[in-house]
């Protein structure tokens, strides 16, 4: 049986289609198909196919070339077929990424091994009702947050927890969201680091014109609910990794839990979490030498 790998590019980097050239002849060279999908520029030696529901069934990867905004777009595609997810760094800081550009090499050639683990990474179920009436679903790998329309207004917003209301605010917006979001929309809102093992939710107000808008951490099976309150009047909308969006009326009603589908995150490295967020973020520990039995100590 053939093995085929499904690329997903951004479609504006102008280094990309040599690079998806490349990569796609030398695994071509070990018997492996490349595919390319729909938006992500043509290349020699791939194949664009359809997109749509199950685009990526049958592949044994799908490979992403672009930044973390690529990589959610590739999220996009790989979840629904359990498709595990390789994301190479071409954007800024690529949090998802698993690789860097300078280390294609290494990578095609841990492809053409099978060498690489896949682990699964939380993902969230969201649903929009209004008047009672299921109205748009969509998903989140990072986080579904609400957020106000008009720049010069605030939404107020009642938060509710497993049926009961915790708190009204007046804010610029609430970002409910999960360990791997943590170091996204959350982080910028003032939420806590969330190590990608733990299992929980989290709630972090934007902006609360509030005493008692703290960030929240929540078990994994909790249900949260957000309302946009419809005596203020004003209207809000709601994004899912800032790609999917849906409108919000005043009285609109977002629903929020734990999905059972979850992303497969393909690992080329066994290093911490700890290691990846001090790279990231440019966090050098002056004068670390770690444990003196620890490698290089």
């Amino acid at each position: 049986m053939t093995r085929s790998i499904l690329l997903v590019t951004h479609p504006q980097r102008s280094e990309v289609p040599a690079l998806a050239e490349e990569v796609s002849a030398r695994l071509a060279d070990h018997g492996i198909e490349v595919k390319v999908v729909p938006d992500s520029p043509g290349t020699v030696g791939c194949d664009a196919i359809g997109a749509g529901a199950g685009v990526a069934e049958g592949a044994e990867l799908v490979v992403v070339f672009g930044g973390d905004g690529t990589i959610l777009r590739g999220a996009e595609v790989a979840r629904e077929a359990g498709t595990p997810l390789l994301g190479v760094n071409l954007g800024r800081v690529g949090f998802l990424a698993e690789a860097e550009r300078e280390e294609m090499s290494e990578v095609v050639q841990r492809i053409v091994a099978h060498d690489y683990t896949v682990e699964e990474r939380m993902t969230l179920e969201v649903d929009v009702y209004q008047g009672g009436e299921l109205v748009a679903h969509s998903w989140a790998l990072n986080e579904a947050s609400v957020e106000k329309s008009a720049r010069e207004r605030m939404l107020e917003l009642t938060v509710e927890i497993d049926g009961r209301p915790l708190s009204t605010w007046g804010a610029d917006g609430v970002v409910m969201a999960t360990p791997t979001g943590s170091t996204a929309y959350a982080f910028s809102g003032g939420g806590p680091v969330v190590w990608p093992d733990v299992e929980a939710l989290l709630v972090v107000p934007i902006s609360a014109h509030a005493l008692f808008a703290r960030p929240l951490v929540l078990g994994p099976d909790t249900r949260l609910a957000v309302e946009v309150v419809p005596h203020a009047g004003v209207t809000g909308v709601m994004w899912c990794d800032g790609r999917r969006t849906v409108d919000l009326p005043p009285g609109a009603r977002i629903e929020v839990r734990r999905s059972k589908t979850p992303v497969r995150l393909a690992r080329l490295t066994t290093s911490p979490f700890t290691d990846r967020l001090v790279a990231k973020f440019e966090l050098p520990v002056e004068g670390w030498r770690g444990r003196s039995d620890s490698p290089g100590a």
